[in-house]
C-alpha cells in the first residue's frame, strides 16, 4: 500500500465508529447502579399511540403477506406518497409517482445504500470519491460512505454554524470528487432546520459539481410552530425539476410506527428509476400490508397533529424547568434536547454522573460525532436527551435534571 493509499484508508475508516452510540453508552456505564429509579432518555423510539387505523388496515391486507411485493412499490403507495408531498410542500403535482417515488424498509435502508447508487451512477473518474456529512451525524451516514468505499468528509455543525454544515467551507476540488451529501433537517441531534435558501444553495452546488443530495427529513413533521422547508420544495421553487435531489422520510417519527419499517425516497426520477434496478438485485421488498398502512397514514394528518402537540407539551416543560439554568433549550424541530453542559464538565463525564447520581440515562454528544485530527469533537460539550417518554415521566426527568444542574452549578 502506498503512502497515499494508506492516508486514504485512514480517512476512510476514521469516520466509521467501532460501535453505535448505545453500545458505547452501555460500555461507559457498565455495572454502575443508577442513583434513583432510572428514567431512560436515550433512544429516539416514539412512545405515543399508534394511529387508530393501523390494526384495521393490516387485517384488511393480511393475505398480502403471502405475496412477494413489487420492488418499485404498489401503485397505491406511490400515489399516496406523491399526493402527501404535493400537499405538504406545494409541489404542483410535479412528483413522478411512477419513477420518482420508491418504497424503502425504513429511511435507514435508503440512507445506507444511497451512496452506492450515487457512486455507480456518477462513475466519477477520481481516486477517492467523497461523501460529505455533518458532524454530529446519524451513524448510518458514515456506514453509507464506508459501504461505497468513499472518504467520509465531516463538516462540524455547531452553534457557530447554526448547527448545519457551513457550505461556504466546501472547496471546489472537494465538491468535484463528491458523490453524495448527507444532511438532516430537522437535524439529529440539534433540531436545527434548513431554510429554503440554504436548500437552494446546496442544490446549486450539487448540480454544478454533479453529486446527489440525500436529505434525511424523517423529523419533518415534528416541529414547534412552522413546518420546516423541504429539499423538494426548494427544488420546485427553482423551477428546474428534481435533478440531484433525493428526499428520504418514513413513518417512524411522524406516525410512531418505527417497527413497521416503511419509508420512501422521492425526487430525481432518473436516479430513482435506475436505483430500483439495483434494489431489485440486492434489497428486500417492503411488504404490501405495510405499504397499505403507509398509504392510509400519509392520507391522515389528525394523528400527526396530536403527536406533534404532545412533543411540544414536553418541550414547554423542559423550557420552563431548564431555561433558567441553561438559557433557551427548545430547537425548531425534532424531539431531542441538545444541551451544552460544559459548565458541569464534558458530556461524557456529565452522562456518568447523571446516571450514578440522578438515575437519568442520556447520550454523550461526543458519541454522536467524530473527533478531528486535532482530537477536538464538536459533541464534547453536549448531552442529547430524547423527549419520547410520556409527558408525566418527562416532567419527572426534567425536574430531576434541573435539580442536579442547580445543585452542582
Amino acid at each position: 500500500m502506498t503512502s497515499n493509499e494508506a492516508a486514504g484508508a485512514l480517512a476512510h475508516t476514521q469516520a466509521l465508529p467501532d460501535a453505535n452510540p448505545f453500545q458505547r453508552l452501555a460500555a461507559l456505564l457498565g455495572d454502575t447502579r443508577p442513583g434513583a429509579d432510572p428514567i431512560i432518555l436515550t433512544i429516539g423510539e416514539p412512545q405515543h399511540a399508534l394511529p387508530s387505523f393501523t390494526g384495521e388496515v393490516l387485517m384488511e391486507n393480511l393475505a398480502d403477506f403471502r405475496r412477494y411485493p413489487p420492488i418499485e412499490g404498489s401503485p397505491m403507495f406511490r400515489a399516496a406518497i406523491a399526493s402527501w408531498l404535493d400537499r405538504r410542500y406545494g409541489l404542483g403535482n410535479t412528483i413522478d409517482k411512477d419513477r420518482g417515488v420508491l418504497p424503502l424498509n425504513g429511511s435507514r435502508e435508503g440512507l445506507s445504500f444511497g451512496a452506492i447508487a450515487a457512486r455507480d451512477q456518477l462513475a466519477k473518474d477520481v481516486a477517492r470519491p467523497a461523501v460529505i456529512l455533518p458532524n454530529p451525524f446519524y451513524q448510518t451516514y458514515a456506514a453509507a460512505a464506508h459501504i461505497a468505499g468513499a472518504e467520509a468528509v465531516l463538516l462540524d455543525s455547531d452553534a457557530s454554524t447554526g448547527f448545519l454544515p457551513d457550505l461556504a467551507k466546501l472547496s471546489p476540488d472537494l465538491l468535484d470528487r463528491t458523490i453524495a451529501f448527507y444532511i438532516a433537517s430537522p437535524a439529529n441531534p440539534q433540531g436545527a432546520v434548513a431554510s429554503l435558501g440554504y436548500w437552494q444553495q446546496l442544490i446549486g452546488l450539487a448540480r454544478k459539481h454533479s453529486f446527489f443530495i440525500f436529505a434525511d427529513e424523517c423529523y419533518s413533521e415534528i416541529y414547534r410552530q412552522t413546518p420546516p422547508a423541504g429539499v423538494l420544495e426548494a427544488a420546485h421553487a427553482m423551477g428546474e425539476g428534481y435533478s440531484r435531489v433525493i428526499s428520504l422520510n418514513s413513518l417512524s417519527k411522524r406516525s410512531n410506527l418505527a417497527g413497521l419499517r416503511c419509508g420512501f425516497a422521492a425526487g430525481d426520477p432518473e436516479f430513482l428509476s435506475r436505483w430500483v434496478k439495483f434494489r431489485g438485485l440486492a434489497a428486500p421488498q417492503v411488504p404490501l400490508p405495510a405499504q397499505a398502512v403507509a398509504a392510509r397514514a400519509y392520507a391522515d394528518e389528525t394523528h400527526v397533529a396530536e403527536n406533534r402537540r404532545l412533543y411540544n407539551e414536553k418541550y414547554a416543560i423542559a423550557e420552563t424547568l431548564l431555561s433558567p439554568i441553561l438559557g433557551p433549550v427548545t430547537p425548531e424541530g425534532g424531539f431531542f434536547l441538545w444541551l451544552d453542559v460544559s459548565r458541569w464538565g464534558a458530556g461524557i463525564e456529565v452522562t456518568k454522573r447523571l446516571w450514578s447520581e440522578a438515575g437519568l440515562k442520556v447520550i454523550p454528544g461526543a458519541y454522536l460525532a467524530m473527533s478531528g485530527p486535532d482530537g477536538s469533537n464538536p459533541g464534547d460539550p453536549y448531552i442529547r436527551i430524547s423527549l419520547c417518554a410520556p409527558v408525566g415521566l418527562t416532567r419527572d426527568a426534567m425536574e430531576r435534571l434541573a435539580k442536579w444542574l442547580g445543585d452542582n452549578a
